[in-house]
């Protein structure tokens, strides 16, 4: 009778939330007939459950590696479960913290022979991702996160790029948590978003057109003033001459010893003082006229710096008042001693596939007794409360309890002040011993892995592309005002699979890789 029900359940929130439940009993009759004789040896796998209450939008999804189950959250608790088949032995799924970066309804490995990915999520750039496909019921994928086929189906429409996806090696829920040191808006400051973007995006288009405008004259000045050396040293040079000749002239006045030499001397002598006073003052003349000019080239070049100071102070200005509209994800690495700041900025990735992270905020943190383990934590503001946020904690590797944890750490106010006032549902604060993985740059949110578990599907995977390194800010090419802030990001290969002291080794590629390896 409970499964009838669980089955009804699901069935009807497929219908809520994509096509027909039909579609995943036959997936799963399909299933059931090819799945190999061992899987029968293994513990029962969990059933697909919905939630008996209507689902909100999705917070995150929690993917237990133990139970070979993902569990999808909103902000009143669990709204959907389902089975999946994570990483087999040598090819394990990497346990740690991620986000959707990119959606392919129709995707086909690159990897493994055009094989179909049916409605893949996915969380890294060199190939693990959430998508449909068989479950033998045990973990037998490459590294991805299979889930039934009907319900990868369903669920593709509603997550989103930046959705958190937690991967966790025993069974873990978000607990709800509270405590000083997380964000509490300022319902005033929220509501002054919309207005001060506004105004800010006008203020940064009247700097950059101001700037540009400072540009131009400061070529033009400097394009003016160009001819000025070569015309000076034909004068410099002109004037030589006519005091040479001068010269020669007084000489041979000297030398005359007849009245008639001493005459034609005289000529010579007063000519060439006439043309070497004429030279000196078209010198002196020129001189003058090159001072203004050359005036104008350091005025011109001091302006043009001073508005691209301008603008650039407007654009990242904008792009902060912008940027206060979304929900906020802050990391705290022990093992880096640094707290970095991600929002996603919507604007398509300039390479095609994802979006452009602000990645503009990393500063030192301090951390008290940093040779003791944090552990890592996720803690998530699931809702608006009464005091501001509803706080969640999920704790997926142990060192410090979470509270002690978030205790240990000493915030930067400035940044605290930059970012708390706006703080919205879905905003988020990890906490983790992990440095943030290779795989995090410009185009994903934060991807940290564990490295006291097997990371086999992820390590062996070619590493991510290059991140680029754009220009200063979005609105020289035409963008919505977001700036890009690209981070340098390594090829990073294993130099050898084996694991040293809980990390794996790597080392530098020089060649460039493909987007989509998998």
């Amino acid at each position: 009778m409970k499964d009838r029900l669980t089955t009804a359940q699901f069935t009807g929130a497929m219908r809520r939330w994509g096509p027909p439940g039909l579609v995943t009993l036959a997936a799963m009759a399909v299933l059931a007939a090819v799945a190999p004789a061992s899987a029968a040896k293994q513990a029962r796998q969990p059933a697909e459950a919905v939630a008996p209450r209507p689902a909100g939008e999705p917070i995150m999804a929690i993917v237990s590696i133990k139970s070979q189950q993902v569990t999808f959250y909103d902000s009143e608790g669990w709204i959907l479960r389902a089975p999946v088949s994570t990483g087999t032995t040598g090819r394990e799924t990497p346990a740690g913290v991620f986000a959707i970066v990119e959606k392919d309804k129709d995707h086909r490995s690159t990897m493994y022979d055009d094989a179909w990915m049916p409605n893949m999520q996915r969380i890294t750039w060199n190939g693990i991702a959430l998508h449909g496909g068989p479950l033998p019921g045990y973990a037998a994928s490459h590294g991805c996160v299979r889930m039934p086929f009907g319900f990868a189906e369903g669920l593709f429409d509603k997550t989103y790029i930046g959705m958190r996806v937690i991967i966790s090696p025993h069974d873990t829920v978000p607990t709800e948590f509270s405590h000083p040191s997380l964000f509490v808006p300022k319902p005033e400051a929220i509501a002054a978003v919309p207005g001060r973007a506004s105004k800010l995006s006008a203020e940064a288009e009247e700097a950059t057109r101001a700037a540009d405008e400072a540009k131009k004259a400061a070529s033009a000045a400097a394009k003016e003033a160009s001819s000025l050396p070569a015309a000076l040293r034909k004068l410099e040079q002109q004037k030589a001459r006519a005091d040479a000749e001068l010269a020669f002239a007084d000489k041979t006045l000297a030398n005359a010893k007849t009245d008639q030499a001493r005459a034609k001397a005289e000529e010579l002598k007063q000519k060439a003082a006439t043309k070497a006073a004429d030279a000196a003052t078209q010198l002196d003349a020129a001189k003058a006229a090159a001072q203004p000019k050359r005036d104008a080239v350091a005025a011109t070049k001091d302006a043009a710096k001073a508005a691209a100071t301008r603008k650039t102070e407007a654009v990242q200005a904008a792009t902060d008042a912008k940027l206060a509209g979304e929900p906020v994800s802050v990391y705290i690495s022990r093992s880096t001693q640094k707290l970095y700041v991600r929002r996603n900025t919507h604007k398509p990735a300039p390479d095609g596939g994802g979006e452009v992270f602000d990645t503009s905020i990393e500063v030192p943190v301090t951390i008290r007794n940093p040779e003791r383990p944090l552990g890592t934590h996720i803690f998530t503001a699931m809702a608006k409360s009464d005091t501001g946020l509803r706080w969640s904690v999920v704790t997926i590797e142990n060192g410090d309890e979470a509270r002690n944890a978030l205790d240990r750490i000493t915030i930067p106010q400035d940044v605290w002040d930059r970012i708390g006032p706006t703080a919205l549902p879905r905003s988020s604060i990890i906490i983790s011993d992990e440095p943030l993985s290779a795989e995090t740059n410009y185009r994903t949110e934060f991807v940290a892995v564990l490295s006291d578990q097997p990371q086999g599907g992820f390590i062996t995977r070619k590493p991510t592309a290059p991140a680029m390194i754009a220009s200063d800010d979005g609105w020289d090419n035409g963008g919505n005002g977001f700036g890009f802030f690209y981070q340098r990001d390594p090829y990073v290969q294993p130099a050898n699979p084996r694991r040293q002291r809980g990390q794996y080794q790597y080392y530098q590629s020089t060649q460039p890789m493909q987007r989509s390896w998998w």
